[in-house]
């Protein structure tokens, strides 16, 4: 019987190959390769009886039962609450808070709808009673397990029958059949499998938390983020307060909908309105700053960018943008340089967006543009002054969606003075009370903006 060839997997991205390779043609890192070991007896044979076809509008509706939390952040970005039987997993950098968010979770789902276990793969159950103490999380039916044999998990699982499992962390689970180290591409995927196969069959919801790669990518094989129905990213800088939950896939809601927390002693707090704190700091009268309000799923958020432009000591000026596209804001720079006649060429220019917010769509082009504008000449704009519209490369100013409700959250905030495309002309019926400006071109708006500050 001739002898199978040994396959090999890649630990960053999970490339297969028969023969070792160097390099992997998936990621391009290097050495990464291994010999992906066998499960011993195969795969697993269905012994369960096939399905049978049901009509599709008669399979029962998921969604009608979420688990609602009163963590409003948290419900946001999944579309409304976690789906019962669905498979979430949660990454983030290590220290960021990703167990403490999910503390907090398993706390409230605990009071309301009845037992949660909690499995815990890098701590001790008494380090987990600690954070517990501190989050006020000790009451209610959380149950917790120190535990990284899946198949004993699953048993205890089977028992207690928790609304929602949490399994802390993926990369620390172990299957004894899958001869490989915890955290290899081979165990991860057999054991994101097996969980999928108990959400799937009629069994609890279940969060993953998955560990991030130094490059801010999730750990272990890509398959993984196929299998589960919501990835979702908790990012913010580690030694700052504010914190951002986003879902970079969600199959039971949007996924540009992002929830927003501060994190505190007791755990972290939703900011219920994060355009007023992440203008909280914004300094007046300060040439080189302009607001822009951005729409985060249904959310419009107020965020403020800011622009150094210092002439440069080198032959070659700088660019650097925190926050914004890179490319993008060379292509404006360009437009500012060619369209508005702004001696750009000799010197460097520093964008950024205050509050570790990143910005990716259009409608932020004219504000980045004014506050280049606004910082080269050193006259600020007004500060009541709200900034929208897209930016071509012929200098023409183009309409953005939502317009009306970017402004009515910009006005109940203060804002009075706005500065949008004429394109949106007929997208604002209630201006009472407003100075809206419609402006068609760059040149017409850098004009309107630093002409109106000279006093």
């Amino acid at each position: 019987m001739a002898k199978l060839k040994e396959r090999y997997v890649c630990q960053q991205c999970g490339y297969e190959s028969l023969g070792f390779l160097g390099r992997c043609p998936g990621c391009g890192s290097w050495n990464s390769l291994v010999v992906e070991p066998g499960i011993p007896g195969g795969p697993q044979s269905s012994a369960a009886p096939a399905s049978t076809p049901v009509l599709l509008a008669e399979v029962n509706d998921i969604s009608a039962g979420r688990l609602v939390t009163s963590l409003g952040e948290w419900d946001r970005v999944l579309g409304g609450g976690l789906v019962p039987g669905s498979l979430v997993l949660v990454g983030g950098a290590p220290g960021i808070g990703k167990s403490t968010l999910l503390l907090q979770v398993a706390h409230l789902l605990a009071c309301k709808y009845g037992s949660i276990l909690y499995v815990t793969g890098e701590e001790s159950a008494g380090q987990t009673r600690l954070r517990a103490q501190r989050l006020g999380a000790l009451d209610g039916a959380i149950y917790l397990l120190a535990e990284t044999n899946i198949a004993a998990i699953i048993e205890q699982i089977e028992k207690l029958q928790p609304v929602a499992v949490i399994i802390d962390s993926i990369q620390t689970m172990i299957l004894p059949e899958v001869q490989a180290a915890p955290g290899s591409v081979s165990q991860v995927r057999e054991g994101a499998a097996r969980f999928l196969r108990l959400a799937k069959g009629g069994g609890p919801a279940v969060l993953l938390v998955g560990h991030v790669t130094k490059e801010g990518f999730l750990a272990g094989p890509r398959v993984l983020e196929h299998l589960v129905d919501c990835v979702l990213y908790l990012e913010g800088e580690r030694y700052q307060a504010y914190r951002i939950l986003r879902a970079v896939k969600n199959r039971f809601g949007s996924t540009n909908e992002i929830g927003v927390f501060e994190m505190a002693g007791s755990g972290l707090e939703e900011v219920r309105n994060p355009s007023a704190m992440l203008l909280a700091e914004r300094p007046a009268g300060v040439a080189g700053s302009s607001v822009v309000a951005c729409l985060e799923g249904t959310r419009p958020l107020l965020l403020e960018i800011q622009a150094l432009v210092s002439r440069t000591n080198f032959g070659n000026p700088r660019r650097l943008a925190t926050g914004i596209d890179f490319n993008r804001a060379l292509l404006l720079a360009a437009v500012l340089e060619k369209r508005a006649n702004l001696p750009l060429g000799g010197y460097d220019i520093y964008l950024n967006v205050a509050g570790g917010i990143a910005i990716n769509e259009p409608a932020a082009d004219l504000a980045v543009c004014l506050a280049i504008a606004s910082s080269l000449q050193d006259r600020p704009l007004e500060s009541r002054t709200l900034v929208l519209g897209e930016v071509g490369l012929a200098g023409e100013v183009r309409a953005v969606a939502q317009l009306e409700r970017r402004v009515e959250e910009a006005a109940r905030l203060g804002f009075n003075r706005f500065i949008v495309p004429a394109g949106n002309s007929k997208g604002l019926k209630d201006r009472s009370g407003y100075e809206v400006y419609d402006v068609h071109t760059v040149g017409e708006a850098l004009g309107l903006a630093l002409v109106n500050t000279r006093g």
